[in-house]
């Protein structure tokens, strides 16, 4: 059973929402941000693109289908905080293993319930993303919102060092079809499963990797992953890209995308609030199609100076930023949304089939 123990979560605009702990920990600090998905918050704990975050889920009950370690997206929780409206002590499901409460107790995650979602996500929406923590100390207004202001800025690190794999590994496919190399960024298990059951051998990659380690597996193709922070910050893949392009067929999700674009000669920015939830819609401007997709990322491509070789081939229909490009010259291909879904709608897994294409089509 939860404690009935007081928490406070404290934004860095002076905000102070009292409620009750839960999960373990006693203070936490992080970008606070919010996440629009009704269902998947066994997904959302355990995506590394929320390293460094505190995670504000907007749908008011949260945990009703309990713990599903098979739904996980890594192996471990990635989220520094977690905030709901209600957390179930009672889930109801045949796959259920406990309760999230017992869960973040076990990795000594902090989380806090009871207090207005609505609120805050109306707070985030319109002043932008913001530091703040999760304490459950109270201290005086002026020194708590001291706090707040002075807590790190994840944007200045490069998170992609904190989640990317220790070792190169190989998942073995069929004799039959081609070898993906995908560069770990943060990556998804859902990408891997995917490509998994498609048959294609897959070579996962340091996030540091060079172009001769690269080159030397021989892969028919390089696959970009997901991976949370600025793009910016990680030099090191967005040189390899450009020693790579062209050489191998490239694609990418998410900020493997970004990296590609920077890569290319286009740019990035932060976006206010960013995109997180599964019910972004994205129209392909290729096959004049409009999917609702899964997106979690705070930068995005800017449609700006677009060099001559450079095709948008998706934007976001909510507030019409890039969501994919390509180079048909080079043969590189990438996404900002997540075509893998995990958690939301699976319209765009074709999207595999498409990268595959860039390997297998002369």
């Amino acid at each position: 059973m939860k404690d009935n123990k007081k928490a406070y979560l404290v934004l860095e605009d002076g905000s102070i929402f009292e409620g009750k702990v839960f999960g373990g920990g006693d203070y936490v600090e992080g970008e606070v941000v919010f996440n629009t998905g009704i269902t998947g918050y066994q997904e959302v704990l355990t995506d590394p693109s929320y390293t460094g975050q505190i995670v504000v889920m907007t749908y008011p009950q949260i945990g009703n289908y309990g713990v599903i370690e098979d739904d996980s997206e890594s192996a471990k929780i990635q989220v520094r905080g977690f905030v709901v409206k209600e957390m179930s002590d009672y889930p109801n499901n045949y796959r259920s293993k406990g309760t999230v409460d017992e869960y973040l107790k076990t990795k000594n995650i902090l989380g806090i319930e009871g207090i207005d979602t609505r609120e805050i996500t109306k707070k985030i929406r319109d002043r932008g993303t913001m530091k703040g923590f999760i304490t459950t100390k109270r201290l005086p207004d002026n020194k708590m919102i001291e706090l707040a202001k002075n807590v790190e800025d994840i944007n200045q690190l490069d998170l992609v060092r904190m989640v990317t794999t220790d070792k190169q590994y190989t998942i073995d496919g069929d004799k039959d079809k081609i070898h993906i190399g995908i560069v770990d960024f943060g990556i998804k298990s859902n990408i891997l499963r995917i490509i998994s059951k498609l048959g294609h051998k897959i070579t996962v990659f340091k996030a540091d990797v060079t172009d001769n380690e690269i080159m030397q597996v021989k892969p028919d193709m390089l696959l970009l992953s997901n991976g949370p922070g600025d793009p910016k910050k990680a030099t090191y893949a967005i040189e390899l890209v450009k020693k790579l392009a062209g050489k191998l067929p490239i694609a990418g999700i998410c900020l493997g995308h970004q990296i590609i674009a920077l890569a290319l000669g286009l740019d990035t920015f932060k976006l206010k609030f960013g995109h997180r939830g599964g019910n972004h819609p994205v129209k392909n401007l290729l096959k004049d199609k409009v999917t609702i997709t899964t997106q979690n990322h705070g930068f995005a491509v800017r449609n700006e100076n677009i060099p001559k070789d450079i095709e948008v081939t998706h934007i976001n229909l909510n507030d019409m930023t890039v969501q994919g490009i390509r180079c048909k010259s080079k043969k590189i291909y990438c996404v900002q949304f997540h075509p893998e879904a995990g958690p939301g709608p699976q319209d765009s897994y074709e999207l595999f089939d498409d990268f595959i294409k860039l390997a297998t089509e002369k």
